[in-house]
């Protein structure tokens, strides 16, 4: 019984959720917290997919839109909509970022010998931001990299908004 529930959680976990009918995961790891859709004040003068910040606990949190950054396009938010906050370091500093996506899932265990690392398939996103494919029990997941999802120029915008 021991060693089933041990196989079953081994691998590495990912965030699953849905943008356009398909599905996705991150880095488990990268991710600091889940929200639903709260209100995001809109900064002027920045691309159509960083749609502003929102205040979490004191704390000016930049949000894109998945759906827009990757040229699907925009879809109202509902109560389905979910906020995913993820933390990570670029240029020797730590970010927050939130992303919004259509709906938020579960955490999923894939093992390392299950995830593809193939050079094309018929997504809707750019190849550079996906890190493998896996075929799970729930079906295929398109592993994004959240870092590589981001520009240089994007990441100097939201570097300059206050913390």
């Amino acid at each position: 019984m021991e060693m089933t529930k041990r196989k079953h959680l081994s691998g590495a976990r990912f965030l699953s959720f849905v943008l356009e009918n398909e599905s996705y995961c991150m880095d488990i790891l990268k991710v600091k917290e889940l929200m639903g859709m709260t209100e995001i004040t809109m900064l002027p003068q920045t691309p159509e997919y960083i749609r502003g910040i929102i205040n979490l606990r004191g704390q000016m949190i930049p949000i894109i839109d998945l759906r827009l950054k990757f040229g699907i396009p925009f879809k109202e938010y509902d109560k389905k909509t979910g906020i995913i906050i993820v933390d990570f370091e670029y240029e020797g500093s730590n970010m927050l970022l939130g992303i919004v996506v259509d709906s938020i899932h579960e955490v999923v265990s894939i093992p390392e010998d299950k995830i593809s690392r193939i050079p094309y398939i018929n997504a809707k996103i750019k190849m550079d931001y996906i890190s493998g494919i896996s075929n799970t029990q729930d079906g295929i997941k398109i592993i994004l990299d959240v870092v590589k999802i981001l520009n240089d120029e994007d990441f100097g915008i939201l570097k300059n908004i206050d913390k």
